[in-house]
């Protein structure tokens, strides 16, 4: 199978201006050549790699939607229990197709709840994850699916008897209910992710463990995570200091440090990927930069939650990998990857005539170590022999003004957004063109999934009647594990 991608601009990443226009290509999945242009192109578009996202959660739609705005981290993961559960195929096809709009070729769903046991007829995970990868094929985008593993504090960090305590006995029933439930031992949490992985593997589709964050695993748990990654080569993805109440719940826990513990447990190696890491210090910084570890940084997602700005300058000092993801909360809740580009490289660029990372140099490396923390093949950089995975945005409409001549760079990381985007092409295959998915249908999966909520809302009575209880009781709980007043 074979085609070409006619009179497009490639977008250089290297300083240099751009050069004329080619035409691209595009044989079995890979660039088979880059030629000067056979003719004239009608308008004007701008070729770059297809971004990635490299933390996500394939959500069906915005916990806003479920009263979870303005709440940081902590009340807002609790809140997540008013969303009933969702069909997963049509769930995860919305999240793909979100992703494939917004610009990223490839993507990581950090999977953190099982929707299947809570359907009219039940499905096992592993039948779950089969609906997820038939989305992510139907979509078109590359898939990286962490499945989430977590052994303890499946309510607050820490001790949840004071907090279920100060609760009316309906309300810490319909709490109990929603977080603490039985969950499997280390081993057979393991053995789900790789029949899992088993099960739906393929070349755009691949499995990770996903412990869910320290504070939520045991150092037992961890540590066998770690020795069954290093025997596979299975990698692994988890949320790490995300938030001020994680940080101390770290620094109580462990003393020496939570990323020295994590290379102590044997996690801490090129196999990794943090999420977050806003509350990382420099010592903990040293550790990831020296064992090849990534973090994926989620600038909006940081914003929306409270939880503050990552300290990805001094990351980059220091030489770590980092890539960039949307955590399901990009800055106006559309899963624009393109405009989240911008703002990570806003935020940690550098300031005044100070700079910490040149605009192509941070596009080219998160592209780069997004691939790699997501098992994406290739550095995503568009030569031939390398994957087809290629953005194209429209360079006219980019060019609104078209007084002078303006290099490419200057315009995409001033203005880009998604509304932008001409096609999205993965693997070959155009996924995204012409403003729709060219092999799903995404407003329809999302009117279904809105219909379908709407539908078993009041199947979340009880818990909606003790947040009003819930809320405020989590909240000393954590003003408390920070000595705040």
């Amino acid at each position: 199978m074979s085609a070409r991608l006619e009179g497009v601009t490639l977008l250089p990443t290297d300083g240099a201006p751009a050069g004329p226009a080619v035409d691209i290509v595009i044989a079995d999945g890979r660039i088979a050549a880059i030629e000067p242009a056979a003719g004239a192109p009608v308008r004007r578009r701008l070729a770059l790699p297809a971004l990635v996202n490299a933390h996500d959660h394939c959500r069906a739609l915005s916990p806003t939607s479920f009263g979870a705005a303005a709440k940081p981290l902590e009340t807002w993961l609790m809140r997540l229990a008013a969303m009933p559960p969702a069909d997963p195929y049509r769930a995860a096809l919305a999240a793909f197709g979100r992703a494939a709009r917004g610009g990223a070729g490839s993507v990581m769903a950090h999977y953190t709840r099982f929707h299947g046991p809570g359907l009219p007829e039940p499905m096992s995970p592993v039948d779950e994850a089969r609906e997820i990868a038939r989305a992510a094929r139907d979509v078109g985008v590359r898939v990286t699916l962490a499945v989430f593993m977590r052994d303890r504090n499946p309510l607050v960090y820490g001790d949840e008897s004071a907090l279920l305590a100060a609760l009316p006995d309906a309300a810490r029933a319909a709490v109990a209910a929603a977080f603490l439930t039985p969950m499997p031992g280390g081993e057979a949490q393991i053995a789900r992710v790789e029949a899992i992985a088993a099960a739906v593997e393929s070349p755009t589709f691949s499995v990770q463990f996903g412990p869910s964050g320290p504070q939520w695993c045991s150092d037992g748990l961890i540590a066998a995570i770690a020795d069954r990654s290093r025997a596979t080569g299975r990698r692994v993805h988890m949320h790490c200091l995300e938030t001020r109440y994680q940080r101390a719940f770290a620094d109580a826990a462990y003393p020496e440090g939570v990323v020295a513990r994590l290379k102590t447990l044997g996690l801490l190696s090129p196999r990794l990927t943090l999420a977050h890491c806003v509350y990382a210090r420099d010592a903990d910084l040293d550790l990831i930069a020296a064992s090849g570890a990534v973090i994926a940084t989620n600038p909006s997602s940081n914003l929306h939650l409270s939880s503050g700005i990552a300290p990805i300058g001094a990351a980059l000092r220091r030489g770590c990998r980092v890539a960039l993801g949307v955590d399901a909360s990009a800055l106006d809740e559309d899963d624009d990857i393109v405009r989240e580009l911008r703002l990570g490289q806003f935020l940690h660029g550098g300031w005044g005539f100070e700079t910490v990372v040149e605009r192509g140099d941070w596009l080219a490396g998160v592209v780069r170590d997004g691939r790699f923390a997501n098992g994406a093949p290739g550095d995503g950089r568009l030569a031939v022999g390398a994957p087809a995975d290629i953005l194209v945005l429209d360079l006219d409409r980019l060019d609104r003004d078209a007084v002078m001549a303006v290099e490419p760079i200057d315009l995409v990381f001033a203005r880009a957004t998604a509304a932008h985007i001409d096609r999205l092409i993965v693997a070959g295959r155009e996924v995204w063109r012409d403003g729709r998915l060219t092999g799903a249908d995404l407003d329809g999966a999302e009117a279904a999934l809105r219909q379908a909520y709407r539908d078993t809302i009041a199947t979340r009575a009880g818990f909606l009647a003790a947040w009003r209880d819930l809320e405020p009781a989590a909240i000393a709980h954590y003003r408390d594990l920070c000595g705040c007043c």
